[in-house]
Parts: structure tokens; sequence; C-alpha cells
């Protein structure tokens, strides 16, 4: 027998321990006896200690490049660096789903054993809903994504992992990915639970918003990660494409955002609560949808990497059976969690909750229709299309003044009733922001309207809130992510006004002028690594005022697989990105140089941070939680 013999039957144990924790929560929701609640959490704590121990043989496998196991040949090399080779593991479909059983049994763990003080009743329902979640992935990963099949003959050598994924950025993107999109599962079945039970109140709220933030923090975590690794990996000079697997992180982040205003909502005002529940449900349906589009092949993006049609029934059948346990249960059990009649007046926080949804489900709309909408047309009409930015820009940007005003506004309201008053303060804010705006116009010389008042919104929302963190009793973590993602916008907004970009075959020794700079191909130089071979190109950047910059962007040609990558080189400072690409020009002695200018880019990634910070900040903070 063979270690990943070991490695498989390990998931099957997992799978069976997940049975007996079924049948025991079943049972003591019958007959409320003690013995069984700590059965239950010793066959939990089982049920991740198997799966824990798949996941270590499976990269124990890798670490010693172990190529009788199919998954471990497909994806490594003898030649690879050892971080690759640990992640590798879950930079393919096997590997990826067994990360996934791993965060999804370590969260109902952890649920199980942070909840004592919780209803008996809801635990076990939550138990119950999330085992059904954990035996399909069991069942999926066993019957059609096992990551311990075995070779024989043994090969000599692996397949190697593909080169575009051997990057720090990517190497640790899926695991925090991963930890947002698997969070989610847990605030599905805390939800179904909770109307079973009843439970639909604030104390439930309260209680569920710690998990909202793990996942929504985590997810931004990924999100920004893969953006990184797009800018500088991909080489194609920006971090956002609208990329269908971009989009599919990008869904669920939005319905968790909608998700954590709302939760905060009836944890104060007991209002919201069939909302509450309804986006519990859609945010983890997002994340198995994903899921499926991306495992199942049917979309074309350079992140996919799974094209199994078998897998991606199974993944669809699963979803269609949960989605209808949970309409089944919504409209069975909503009598009992019948929202209170409470007036919600105008110029309240409750209000402008709304308006955050209303915008927030606008722009997930927007964004679902903008990824599947190419994908029902092939199957229908056979017709190939995509959808890019244009689509998008139409039709976001319009509605992004509006919510950045409402964003500027919404946190200073009151609960229940907010009384206009005459305050110094907002004819400041009014007067000091249009002045920035004006400003901020003049050195960018933008002349659309459009782009004005978003520029003037975006500075309000800016200055409003860093005005906040001088208040007493401020939400300091609501006001950070609010911050933060104000000047991801503005970022954002001067990145795309001001950006230039000029693209140029040359040879070696010629020139070209790019605005003030002039750029100088000095020189070609060849470097060998242990899994790689490069062709470096030198050049010097010279401005009006004699400064020289030098950027050296690459080549790559990987020796297994054989793939030739281009490495871009990047300059950051605080106001701009240089960004430069090369690549040969087969059977000529010319390479196409692409030199790009990209204003505030750095900000762009400190930005997000900062929101991450406030979320962080959030997650720790048991007194103010987004409130």
């Amino acid at each position: 027998m063979t270690i990943s013999d070991f490695g498989y039957l390990s998931l099957l144990f997992g799978l069976i321990s997940s049975f007996i924790v079924f049948f025991f929560s079943v049972l003591n929701i019958k007959k409320d006896l003690f013995n069984l609640e700590k059965k239950i959490y010793k066959f939990l704590t089982l049920q991740f200690f198997f799966v824990i121990i798949s996941f270590f043989i499976l990269l124990y496998s890798f670490l010693i490049s172990d190529f009788s196991n199919e998954t471990v040949y497909s994806n490594s090399h003898t030649t690879k660096p050892i971080f690759y080779k640990i992640s590798g593991l879950w930079g393919n479909h096997e590997g990826s789903l067994l990360l996934w059983l791993l965060v999804l049994t370590s969260f109902i763990l952890f649920f199980f054993f942070s909840s004592k003080n919780e209803p008996k009743n809801f635990r076990h329902y939550t138990v119950i809903f999330h085992q059904i979640i954990v035996i399909g992935f069991f069942i999926f990963v066993l019957k059609t994504s096992n990551p311990f099949d075995i070779l024989f003959p043994i090969p000599s050598e692996g397949l190697g992992l593909n080169p575009i994924l051997q990057d720090p950025a990517l190497a640790i993107h899926p695991p925090i990915l991963y930890v947002g999109y698997v969070g989610t599962s847990i605030i599905f079945a805390s939800a179904l639970a909770a109307m079973v039970t009843g439970y639909v109140n604030n104390l439930w709220a309260k209680n569920l918003k710690k998990w909202v933030l793990i996942s929504w923090t985590f997810l931004t975590g990924g999100i920004l990660l893969g953006s990184i690794w797009a800018y500088y990996e991909l080489g194609w000079g920006g971090f956002w494409f609208w990329d269908p697997v971009e989009n599919i992180s990008l869904m669920p982040w939005l319905s968790l955002t909608a998700l954590l205003h709302c939760i905060s909502t009836l944890e104060k005002r007991d209002l919201l609560k069939n909302w509450s529940i309804i986006l519990s449900i859609v945010t983890f349906m997002l994340s198995v949808t994903g899921t499926f589009l991306v495992r199942s092949g049917i979309l074309n993006s350079v992140h996919t990497f799974a094209n199994d049609p078998s897998r991606g029934i199974y993944i669809l059948i699963f979803l269609f059976v949960i989605i209808f346990i949970s309409l089944v249960i919504f409209f069975i059990f909503e009598s009992k969690n019948i929202e209170n009649k409470k007036e919600i007046f105008f110029l309240s926080k409750e209000t402008s909750v709304l308006i955050n949804n209303w915008f927030m489900i606008y722009f997930l709309s927007v964004v679902l229709i903008g990824t599947i909408y190419p994908i029902f047309l092939d199957v229908i009409t056979s017709e190939k299309i995509s959808v890019g930015p244009p689509f998008y820009n139409k039709l976001l940007i319009p509605f992004l003044v509006p919510f950045f005003l409402f964003m500027s506004v919404g946190p200073s309201m009151n609960w229940i009733k907010t009384n206009i008053t005459y305050k110094r303060s907002y004819v400041f804010y009014f007067l000091f922001t249009t002045g920035a705006t004006i400003i901020t116009v003049y050195f960018l010389s933008q002349k659309n309207l459009l782009i004005i008042i978003l520029i003037f919104s975006l500075v309000l929302l800016s200055i409003k809130t860093s005005a906040n963190f001088l208040k007493k009793n401020t939400n300091h973590g609501q006001n950070l992510s609010h911050l933060g993602f104000a000047m991801l916008m503005l970022s954002i907004l001067f990145n795309s006004v001001s950006s230039t970009e000029i693209i140029k075959n040359i040879k070696v020794g010629d020139s070209f002028i790019s605005k003030n700079e002039k750029i100088t191909f000095k020189k070609v130089k060849t470097e060998e690594k242990k899994n790689y071979s490069s062709v470096i190109g030198v050049f010097e950047i010279k401005n009006d005022n004699d400064r020289i910059i030098k950027l050296n962007p690459e080549i790559r040609v990987y020796n297994q697989p054989v793939i030739a990558t281009s490495e871009a080189a990047i300059k950051t400072t605080l106001f701009k990105d240089r960004f430069m690409t090369i690549n040969l020009i087969k059977d000529e002695q010319l390479f196409n140089v692409r030199y790009q200018n990209k204003p505030f880019m750095i900000w762009i990634w400190i930005s997000t941070m900062i929101i991450i910070i406030g979320g962080t900040f959030a997650i720790f903070n048991k007194k103010k939680n987004f409130n």
C-alpha cells in the first residue's frame, strides 16, 4: 500500500465521519442527549483530522516529487523550487478541492466550538445543513477529482506547473480566496438553521456578523493578490480586465458587502430579516456557481485550469439541490420570521443601508449578466462573444456618483431618525471638496462632466470619512474600510484617465520618445536559472531633467513544461508606475516593446490594504462592528 492509498483512505474515513455527524445531529435535535453533543464534537474533530492527514500526505508527495501520484506528476517537476512545489498542491483542480474540504471542515469545527452559548437546535441544524455541503464535496473529490490516483509504471519526471502560476502572489492567492469563499458556507447553513428554528433576530445577526466579516475580509485579500498577480505577471499592464474568473470573485464580494450592512441593521433595529436570509443564501450560491463555471471549463479565461464537463455537471446538480433545499425551507418557514412593523424614516441609517443594498444588487446584476450572457448565447446560437470594459463602464459608472454621495452621508446618519441641523462643518466639507475637485480636474486636464462629478463625490467621501476619526465613540473599522474604498475609487479613476501607452518594434540600440522621456534599448543579456532561462532587455529611460531610470523586462523560457512567458519590469513610485514588457518577433532581430505610465498605481494596492485592515479591526473589535 502506497502513501497515496493512505491519503485516499483518510478521505473515505472523513466522509464516514460526516455521515455520523449528520446522523447524531438529527438524533440530538429529537432526543436532546448530552452524550450526543460530545460525540458530535468528537466526530467533527475526526472529520477535520482525516482531511488534514490527506492534505499533508499530498503535500509530502509534492515535496518528495512522488510521481507515482498522478496529481504530483501532472503539476510538479524535480527542478521546481520548493516554494512552488508546496503551492503546486492547490495550483490544480484536485488539490484545490482538497483545500476546499480542509477549510470547510475546519470552519464547522470552529463554529460548533465557539457557538456553545447559542440555542442548541440552531447549532445542530447549522451542522446538519453544513454537513450536506461537506458530504457533497467529499463525494465530488472521491468520485471525480481524486488527488491520490496512482500511475504505473512510475514516470521518472513530472510535467511541471504552469509557469504563470509560479509566482509568490498567486501561490498564496488561492488559500486566502478559499477562506473567503468557504466562509460563506457557514453563513448559508446558519441562515437556513435560523429560519427553521425561528432564530432570525438581533442575537443571530450579532453572532453571524463575525463570519460575514471573516469571509468579506479574506475575499478582499484574495481579490487583491489576484489583481497584483494579473498586473505584473500577465503583462497586461493593468489590475482588472473584467475577466470572467475575476468577475466570479467580485460577485460574492458585492453580495457579502450588502449582507454586512444588512446584518448590522438587523442587529440594531431588528429589521430586514428576510432580506438578510436571502443575501446569506445568494452569497453562498454565487461561490458555488463560481466553482461550477471554473471547474466545468466553459469559461474562456486565463485563470481557468480545469476542463472536464463531468465535473461541471456534478457541481451543477449539487448547486440545483442546494437551491431547491433553500427555497423549500424559505417558503415553509418564512412565517416564523415575520418582520416587525417598524416605521423607517427617510433620513435614517436604515434607509441608507437599503439604498446601499439597492446599488450593490444592481452592480452585482450587471457583473452577473456580463459574465453568463456570453455562455448562454454560445449554447443557444453557437455565437461566441466577449463582454469587456465598455459594457461595464456604460452600465456602472453613471450609478457610481449617487452611490458615493450616499456613502459619504449614510454613516453620519442616526438609527431610527436623523434631524437635519445646520452645521458649519458641512459647509466646510462642501467648500473644501469643491476646491480639491477643481485643483484635481485642472491637474488632470479633464473636461468630462461625469469625471468631474465622480471626483467631487469621491473627494467628499474621503474627507467626510477621514473627519469621522475625530469623533468620539466612532466605528474605526467601518471608517477605515470606507476611507480605503474612497481612496481605491479615486486611485482607479486617476489611473484610468491619466495612463499613457506606447508600443514600438525596435532593435538593440534604437530609441523612442514617450512624452518627455527618451527610452533607449541598450542591450540584451541572458541568464540561466534552475527551471528556466531568460532573455533580459536592458532599457534606459531619460527625462527632461536628465534623470536616468533603468528597466529590465524579461522573456522567460521554462524547461518543464516548455513555455515562454513575458515578465514585466516595473518601477514604482508614490505617484506612478513605469511598466514595460518585451516580446521577440519571430525570425527577426526586432523586439516588440510596450511601455506604459500608470499614475497612482501603488495607491490602488494601499487603499485595498486599508479596506482589509478595517475589516480585520472590525473582526477583533468586540464593541463596534460596522454599525
